[in-house]
């Protein structure tokens, strides 16, 4: 994905933003991105609140929605700005993370949701934190995900991610139950 625009001075943002309102909105999470420090940070710990929303409208299948619909907005508007801003993911588009985190999440919710609150948003921050974890290091096949053509390069490291942390987590709380 970075050799993608090898040489190639990034744009600016106001012209990425200009160009493409929507997809420069949805990939940087409506701003999430631009915060300083750790952009891919924010993106996960914004996609908490929506998580929590998504889940109190429509259960599990709530969050499966909002991960899929992130996912798939995510890979085109992700591929949209890369291509605008000509970088191969951009540090500020963090729609990825949104959706990787939200995959995370979901065993919590399955296993953990209904029991004691406690418990349960230390399940939260867990799947935050090893999200985080996984994102920066790339164990493996996340960070060969990573190298995929366009915004399902972006997007796929982070899905996969969070597929791994929802795996480690449905163990540990089905072993813990």
């Amino acid at each position: 994905m970075a050799g993608d625009f090898q040489g190639a001075a990034p744009a600016p943002w106001r012209e990425v933003l200009r160009a493409a309102p929507l997809a420069g909105a949805l990939a940087t999470w409506f701003g999430a991105g631009f915060l300083p420090v750790a952009p891919g940070t924010w993106g996960s710990l914004f996609a908490i609140p929506f998580v929590e929303a998504a889940f109190r409208l429509g259960g599990l299948a709530g969050i499966a929605g909002f991960a899929i619909v992130t996912s798939l907005a995510g890979i085109a508007a992700a591929g949209t700005v890369a291509r605008l801003r000509r970088q191969g993911d951009p540090s500020a588009v963090v729609i990825d993370e949104v959706a990787g985190q939200a995959v995370a999440l979901l065993p919590v919710y399955a296993f953990a949701r209904g029991g004691s609150p406690a418990r349960f948003w230390i399940f939260v921050a867990a799947a935050f934190f090893l999200f985080r974890v996984v994102d920066v290091v790339k164990p493996g096949p996340v960070g060969e995900a990573e190298k995929l053509p366009g915004g399902l390069g972006v997007m796929a490291d982070d899905l996969l991610g969070g597929a791994l942390v929802a795996v480690l987590l449905a163990g540990l709380l089905l072993v813990v139950r």
